[in-house]
Parts: structure tokens; C-alpha cells; sequence
């Protein structure tokens, strides 16, 4: 089977990712900095490489003989960004086009690039499709669109392909709880309270199963039905109170003895607010997601009842910007 390199391989969305290609036969280097530790598999097909992805030499050596790299390697998030600028620039923006030139000398076949959904900030269109104006409020979405717009006028010889996910949501092994569906449940199992910050703003999210499923099928399909191709995927687009009240009931058909979770509205200067269509990437490529924000929230209510989210609100690993202040992260 196809070596696969993923950027970024151990962090939230790379700990749900690499398991299942492992078991798919693919081959398998993870390249990151584990700034958020490794709980990934010890595997004979599982290759580690600690490296930054500003680091081109090391970078280089780890691409040499993969046949596809999935870029997932970034400093991810909005809320991120109250960190040093210098850090997001150069790893989010700068190390980008060195990396596809790296790609291209080790002669890889296919580039995935995980971009986001985020570089539409704010929408009153009903739906927002692919082509829609892109209008990044933050370095984080903005530095995405820009990437995609180097990718574009890179013309490598390799295939390559844009996805915009959705906020994604539920359990990995390394679980992020600084994401809004995390947040939530979160709160509402563990503190019995949850807080709306404005409540109005649409946002799209995608049930972190499905993400998986995403990258296994850009993984499979013919370069002819991909390559130079952008797609959104996203699933349910609600507001962040439809979210709340969802994980509301879910926690609590979950956990009865946590009835009634309050719900506290409060005022939010997070503008970002946008409907994406994903009838795209369904209708090009047949990918269908099928689990839930509910899903998730179950998924998530699971873990904290077997001790696999232990001390959610204390331990930093959990939190992105807080482990980036705390290993000081340049």
C-alpha cells in the first residue's frame, strides 16, 4: 500500500486519522513536533518523525519515498492567534510554499491540503458556496486562504486538493475541548452550567468520524477527480444556541442525575458567522457524512464516564493556546 505522510499526524483530527489508515494497510509517517504529546499506536507500519514544519532539511527526509502528503500541520484555531504573531505567520503562512517545493522534489504523487471554512467569516447568503467571497476576520483564515491561492499558482507536477472543513467535533485520544461542540459538553457534564457567547452566529461543524472518512476517500479516488479541485465539507450548520440546547438534552438523557443544565447567554465580539454548502464534495465525489453534532456529544459524554478526559478543565493539554504559552513556543 501508499506511504502517507501526515503533517501534524498527532494532533486532534491526526489521532482518529492515522489509526484508521493503519488498519487500512496504508504505511504511515507522522511528522510533528508532539508539542501535545502521542498517544498514537506503536505499529510496524507507523513511522514517527519529530520535526517542525518550517525545518525543510528534516522535512525533506521525511518525504523522501511517500507517495501522499496530507498537510494538517498548523498552529490551529482562531483563538490561537493571542500568541506571538511571528510564530502563526511563519508556521501557518511561511513554511507553506517551502514545504510544496520540498513535495515536489521528493516526488510525491498527491497533496491534501487541509484548509478551513473559516476563510468566509461572515455571510448573510443563505449557503455559502466554494466560490463565495472569502473575507477572513483572523491571521488563522486568513493565512489558509492565502495558502490556497500559493497552491494554486504552484502548478507542481503532482495532484493536488483543497478541503474547507467545518468546525469538527467529538472524541480523540488527543481531545481538544477549546472547540465549541468540546466546550460545551464539556461544561454541561462537568460544571452542569453552559455559557452561550452571543448565540446567533451560524457555524458549520463536521462530526470528527466523518473528517476521517473525508481524507480516507481524497485518499483513494483517481487523480482525475480531484486534482486542482476545492471543496467545502461540512454537514450541520446550526447556531451556537442550537448547539447548546442539543448538547443540553444529549447530556442529560446521558447523565439524568446533571438535570436541569442552565444555559447563560452573554455578550460575544466572535462576528464569525457563515452557512456552507457541501453539496460539492457530495455530488463530485459521493462523500455523505453520517454521523452528528449529537453523535459527537455522545462520543464525547463516553470518554468523560470511562476516565478518558480526566481533569477537562485543568489539564492544558486540552486547550491549544495554553500548551503553546506554556512550552513557549517560538
Amino acid at each position: 500500500m501508499a506511504k502517507v505522510l501526515v503533517t501534524g499526524g498527532a494532533g486532534y483530527v491526526g489521532h482518529v486519522l492515522v489509526p484508521r489508515l493503519l488498519t487500512e494497510g496504508f504505511h504511515v509517517c507522522v511528522y510533528d513536533t508532539f508539542w501535545f504529546g502521542d498517544a498514537l499506536p506503536q505499529h510496524p507500519q507507523l513511522t514517527r518523525v519529530r520535526g517542525d514544519i518550517r525545518d525543510v532539511a528534516t522535512f525533506s527526509r521525511a518525504a523522501d519515498g511517500a507517495d501522499t502528503v496530507i498537510n494538517l500541520g498548523c498552529i490551529s484555531n482562531d483563538a490561537s492567534f493571542e500568541l506571538d504573531d511571528k510564530l502563526s505567520t511563519s508556521v501557518n503562512r511561511d513554511a507553506f510554499e517551502p514545504m510544496l517545493q520540498a513535495c515536489a522534489k521528493s516526488g510525491i504523487k498527491r497533496f491534501i491540503n487541509a484548509s478551513t471554512s473559516s476563510v468566509y467569516g461572515v455571510s448573510d447568503a443563505p449557503e455559502v458556496f466554494e466560490d463565495h467571497p472569502k473575507v477572513p476576520l483572523t491571521y488563522y483564515n486568513r493565512y489558509k486562504w492565502e495558502c490556497e491561492t500559493i497552491l494554486e499558482r504552484f502548478d507542481p507536477d503532482f495532484a493536488w486538493v483543497t478541503i474547507r472543513p467545518a468546525t469538527v467535533c467529538g472524541y480523540s485520544p488527543r481531545c481538544r475541548l477549546d472547540l465549541s461542540v468540546n466546550i460545551l459538553t464539556n461544561y454541561a457534564v462537568n460544571k452542569g452550567k453552559i455559557t452561550v457567547f452571543g448565540g446567533t452566529q451560524k457555524r458549520p461543524n463536521l462530526n470528527i468520524k466523518d473528517m476521517v472518512e473525508a481524507y480516507l476517500l481524497l485518499l483513494r479516488l483517481p487523480d482525475d477527480r480531484i486534482d486542482r479541485r476545492t471543496y467545502n465539507c461540512g454537514f450541520q450548520n446550526l447556531t451556537i444556541m442550537q448547539i447548546a440546547e442539543m448538547v443540553k438534552r444529549t447530556v442529560e438523557s446521558i447523565f439524568p442525575g446533571k438535570k436541569p443544565i442552565e444555559i447563560v447567554v452573554t455578550e460575544s465580539d466572535d462576528k464569525r458567522s457563515y452557512h456552507i454548502n457541501s453539496d460539492k464534495i457530495r455530488n463530485d465525489l459521493g462523500f455523505q457524512p453520517r454521523w452528528t453534532i449529537e453523535n459527537a456529544v455522545q462520543d464525547l459524554c463516553e470518554a468523560f464516564k470511562s476516565g478518558l478526559i480526566p481533569n477537562s478543565f485543568d489539564d492544558i493539554r486540552y486547550f491549544n493556546v495554553r500548551t503553546l504559552k506554556a512550552l513557549a513556543v517560538r
